[in-house]
């Protein structure tokens, strides 16, 4: 019988007392839930993540309303727009003169006119002054409306030529300086040849081919107005108000 089985033994039958069992315990095999917490590797801390890395900066500005409204598609679009509202236009200026017309005939009357007569004048004036007042914001509104539309449609196809124009000359930022007090830009240096505004209307009219250039001096060329500022022109007289489309 070996010293270990003597030991378990007399431990089990109780005939050791239990400073003799701390004089052998080292000896006895020890389970790994009871290893000592110094011996136990510590967990390892997170590494934190690498510093985000910048990359050079190719910065393209481009005045996108202008960039729309200079594309021959974008020129046409606008000259229907104002051809559209003429007869509207030459209404509104007749029914102007009629009113101006009765303004003086009511001034020049005499004082002997009887005031009937003079009552009668002046509610015809008033009607066609309220008329005409109507008509002319029924014709700013829907004249609005159209030209928004229209630049809407050429607006989508001009964006799509520009991502594309810039994406292949290696720009990294665009931004978009048709009004900056409505957008995000407070400041930019423009660097020499940093401006893609005529780049990208010349790529869209490349894109369209079968539209052509609008003749020299034609309205729509001439004019160019901003969409987002435009509203038909108002010629006022003594109480009178006429509304048209931005003049030719």
């Amino acid at each position: 019988m070996n010293h270990k089985f003597v030991l378990l033994a007399a431990l089990a039958a109780g005939l050791l007392p239990a400073s003799a069992l701390a004089q052998v315990a080292p000896e006895l095999p020890v389970s790994p839930s009871e290893t000592p917490a110094a011996k136990t590797p510590a967990a390892e801390a997170p590494k934190p993540p690498p510093p985000p890395t910048a990359f050079p900066a190719k910065i393209a500005i481009v005045e996108f309303q202008e960039a729309v409204i200079a594309t021959n598609e974008g020129q046409q679009a606008l000259a229907a727009v104002q051809k559209k509202y003429e007869p509207k236009q030459a209404e509104l200026e007749q029914l102007n003169a009629e009113i101006v017309s009765l303004q003086k005939q009511l001034q020049a009357a005499p004082a002997t006119m009887p005031d009937e007569e003079r009552a009668s004048r002046t509610k015809t004036l008033d009607i066609d002054q309220k008329k005409l007042d109507r008509d002319s914001e029924d014709a700013r509104t829907a004249y609005q409306s159209d030209l928004q539309e229209a630049y809407g449609k050429v607006a989508q196809k001009v964006h799509a030529i520009m991502v594309n124009y810039v994406a292949k000359n290696g720009y990294t930022i665009l931004l978009d300086v048709s009004n900056q007090q409505a957008s995000q830009v407070m400041w930019i240096a423009q660097e020499p040849n940093s401006d893609i505004t005529e780049q990208v209307v010349e790529a869209y009219n490349k894109s369209t081919p079968n539209i052509s250039a609008p003749v020299p001096g034609a309205p729509a060329a001439a004019a160019r107005p901003k969409p987002a500022a435009t509203t038909p022109h108002t010629t006022t007289t003594p109480h009178t108000t006429t509304t048209k489309p931005p003049s030719q």
